[in-house]
């Protein structure tokens, strides 16, 4: 990889983590129940439990 593929790879990483904290305080405000997958079983929780 080069420095520029680096640097790009670093951005999406960077606007990945900023959207997944959008996404809990979001759940968080409206209380919200989210649906994930923990060890290939699908899990549903509250974003209060986060």
């Amino acid at each position: 990889m080069t420095k520029k593929d680096n640097i790009i790879r670093e951005k999406i990483l960077k606007g990945l983590d900023l959207t997944y904290l959008k996404l809990i305080k979001h759940s968080k405000d409206r209380n919200l129940t989210l649906v994930v997958s923990h060890d290939g079983k699908i899990i549903h929780m509250s974003a209060k439990d986060l």
